[in-house]
C-alpha cells in the first residue's frame, strides 16, 4: 500500500516538474518580430519565412522570429529607425534604402555593371573583408549585420528589343535614384525615377519603355510581361543584395550558440534564395518564350562597354564620403582581381 502511494506522489512530481519546466522554457523563449522588404507573393519573401521557421526548430524553440512582409509593422523605408528603436528586432533590408544615412550603403549592396555571378559577390563579402566592411556601416545605428544573401541578376522588361548601348539612348527607363539611374543617364537613356509599384502602370500607359526591377520570374510574378515582349537576359546591369540584420542590443542578448546558430542558418538562407529563384527563372524563361516573349542577350562587347561607363559613375558616387570610397575601392580591387575591370 505504502509502495503505490509513493509511486503515485512520484508521478504527480514529475507531471509538476514537467509543467514547471514547460513554463520556464515557454517564459525564457525569445521572440521576435522580423519585417522583410519584399510583398508576401515573391519567392523571396517565402525564403525568409521558410529561414525563420528554421532558426525555430535548430534552437530547440528557444528563438522564434516571426516574419512579416513589407509594410505589415512599419513602412519599409523606415525599417532601419524600427530596428533602433526596438519596434522590430530583426529585418530582411536592401542596405541601400539607407543611402541617404551614409551614401555608402549603396555602394555596398551592389555596384551597377560590376558583376557577372553570384558568387563573385557572395565571395567579396565573405572572403575579402565586405561583411567587416558592412558591420562597420551599421555599427553607428545600433544594428549588426547577421548574413547578405542575392537573388541573381536583375533583368529589364522591354517594349522594345535592347540589345546594345546605341539601343538605349533615347529608350524611357523606369529606375531607381542612385548609381543605377546615373549609369543609364550616361549610356543616353531617359531616365524617369519612381517608386517600383508603379512601373506596371507606367509600362501600360506608355510613360516609359522599359523598367528596372527583378530576375525575369520575378518580373514574370510584377506582371510586366502582360505589357512587355522583351526583356534582357542573362541581365547585366544590376545584382544587388539583401540582409539579415538585428537591433545591437539583442543580437547581444543571445547566447554564444543561439548567435552561431542564427549566422548558419542565415547563410544557407542566402544560398538557398539565389538558387531557387534561379531555378524559378529558368521555368519563367521556358513558359515567356511559348508566349512568344523574347529573351535578349548581350555580347561580350556591348556588355563592356556598359562597365567602361559604370567605373565613372562608381568613382563619381565614391566621392559621397569616405566610407564610400572605402567601399568602392575594396569592390574595385576584387573585381581587378576577377579581370572585370583593369
Amino acid at each position: 500500500m505504502v509502495g503505490k502511494k509513493l509511486i503515485a506522489i512520484l508521478a504527480v512530481m514529475v507531471m509538476i516538474g514537467s509543467f514547471a519546466a514547460s513554463d520556464a522554457s515557454a517564459e525564457n523563449t525569445i521572440k521576435w518580430k522580423a519585417q522583410a522588404f519584399w510583398s508576401a507573393a515573391e519567392l523571396p519573401y517565402k525564403c525568409f519565412v521558410e529561414f525563420c521557421e528554421k532558426v525555430k526548430v535548430l534552437t530547440g524553440g528557444r528563438l522564434e522570429i516571426k516574419p512579416y512582409p513589407a509594410d505589415a509593422v512599419v513602412p519599409v523605408f523606415e525599417m532601419l529607425d524600427a530596428l533602433e528603436n526596438g519596434v522590430i528586432q530583426a529585418a530582411n533590408t536592401a542596405p541601400a534604402y539607407w543611402a541617404g544615412k551614409e551614401p555608402a550603403f549603396a555602394a555596398i549592396c551592389d555596384l551597377s555593371a560590376a558583376w557577372s555571378e553570384p558568387w563573385q559577390v557572395d565571395a567579396w563579402f565573405h572572403y575579402k573583408g565586405g561583411m567587416k566592411l558592412l558591420e562597420e556601416l551599421y555599427e553607428p545605428f545600433g544594428v549588426y549585420p547577421v548574413e547578405v544573401g542575392l537573388w541573381g541578376m536583375e533583368s529589364i522588361p522591354s517594349k522594345k528589343p535592347l540589345r546594345s548601348v546605341a539601343d538605349l539612348k533615347g529608350t524611357k527607363m523606369r529606375l531607381p535614384p542612385g548609381m543605377c539611374s546615373s549609369l543609364f543617364q550616361k549610356l543616353g537613356a531617359s531616365v524617369v525615377v519612381m517608386p517600383g509599384g508603379e512601373a506596371y502602370s507606367a509600362l501600360d500607359k506608355g510613360v516609359v519603355d522599359a523598367t528596372d526591377w527583378g530576375t525575369p520570374s520575378m518580373n514574370q510574378c510584377m506582371g510586366f510581361f502582360q505589357v512587355t515582349k522583351y526583356f534582357t537576359y542573362p541581365g547585366f546591369h544590376s545584382m544587388p543584395i539583401g540582409d539579415f540584420v538585428v537591433g545591437m542590443k539583442e543580437w547581444k542578448k543571445l547566447p554564444p550558440d543561439i548567435q552561431r546558430i542564427l549566422k548558419t542558418a542565415a547563410r544557407e538562407w542566402g544560398i538557398d534564395t539565389v538558387e531557387r529563384v534561379a531555378t524559378d527563372d529558368v521555368r519563367a524563361v521556358k513558359e515567356m518564350a511559348a508566349q512568344g516573349i523574347t529573351a535578349v542577350s548581350w555580347s561580350e562587347e556591348e556588355l563592356a562597354k556598359v562597365r567602361q561607363v559604370a567605373v565613372t559613375v562608381w568613382d563619381d558616387y565614391a566621392q559621397k564620403s569616405p566610407k564610400a570610397k572605402k567601399v568602392i575601392d575594396a569592390k574595385k580591387a576584387w573585381l581587378r582581381d576577377l579581370g572585370r575591370i583593369k
